[in-house]
């Protein structure tokens, strides 16, 4: 009689195991913080709390596959792709936060930015959709942060006219896809141009609100800026990167926009003769 050989697999490490189930799960909760801040179906404190539920599920993924590495190295067994996969899906969700964390460590913690401190562009529809008593300009002590953090923060002065400037400004806000809910077209001699828009980041969708001011000054226009986040107590960078692309992208704008030609000049109509009887 021939005996069978029964050949008995080594089990699945517990550990690898748990940690690409926590980091599936970690990406799962990451992805309705997401869907909770864009969609606005809850306010942003619960978004906030689930997304750094999901951080903290995906350290412990990346935890538990380092434990896996450690006993399958010393007592065998299968599992090591799972901790691997475990490592990496909790690394990646891992990643950005720690990077918007340090690049945070190196900036002033403030989220109001603006090309002109004494003397701001104001929220005004913009008012109604802020937390309350965030629309108001923070003060010196922010203004000295931001000079010291952005010390390129500054107008820009084109050499165009006020109503071309807020043309190119408000296209350039819609093409990046900002929700404009105010544009108020400049009056010469009585009204200022301004905009006001709803700009939102990239991967959370958080919203950070914009107001530029376009007033004539000489012969051409003077483009003020603001742009504010409406929770946190540090805005990354991401206010004030917002404000020199806007300013710049204008400027390139305007100084490859076609001159003006000047009318031509109407030839006097010859008098007409008058007939004679």
């Amino acid at each position: 009689m021939l005996r069978r050989m029964t050949v008995l697999e080594e089990p699945i490490s517990g550990l690898a195991a748990w940690s690409l189930r926590l980091a599936w799960f970690a990406l799962a909760v990451a992805a309705m913080s997401v869907i909770i801040v864009r969609s606005g179906i809850l306010e942003i404190e619960p978004a906030l709390a689930t997304f750094a539920a999901a951080l903290i599920f995906a350290a412990l993924a990346v935890l538990l596959a380092f434990a896996a590495y450690v006993s399958i190295w010393r007592q065998g067994g299968r599992g090591l792709g799972r901790a691997l996969s475990g490592m990496l899906l909790g690394l990646a969700l891992i990643a950005y936060p720690s990077y918007l964390a340090y690049r945070g460590s190196k900036l002033p913690a403030i989220t109001d930015i603006t090309t002109d401190t004494a003397n701001p562009p104001r929220f005004d529809v913009l008012a109604r959709l802020r937390p309350r008593g965030s629309s108001e300009y923070p003060g010196e002590a922010v203004a000295a942060l931001q000079r010291k953090g952005y010390p390129d923060i500054a107008p820009l002065v084109v050499d165009a006219p006020p109503k071309l400037a807020y043309d190119i400004a408000l296209n350039l806000a819609t093409k990046r896809k900002w929700h404009v809910v105010d544009a108020i077209p400049p009056v010469p001699g009585r009204r200022n141009g301004e905009i006001e828009a709803v700009a939102r980041t990239p991967i959370m969708g958080f919203r950070d609100d914009v107001v530029i001011r376009i007033a004539p000054q000489g012969a051409g226009a003077r483009i003020d800026m603001r742009s504010a986040s409406r929770y946190g107590m540090s805005d990354f960078g991401a206010n004030a990167a917002r404000v020199t692309a806007m300013l710049e992208d204008i400027d390139d704008v305007v100084s490859n926009a076609p001159e003006p030609r000047p009318a031509p000049e109407k030839k006097p109509q010859p008098a007409s003769k008058r007939t004679k009887r």
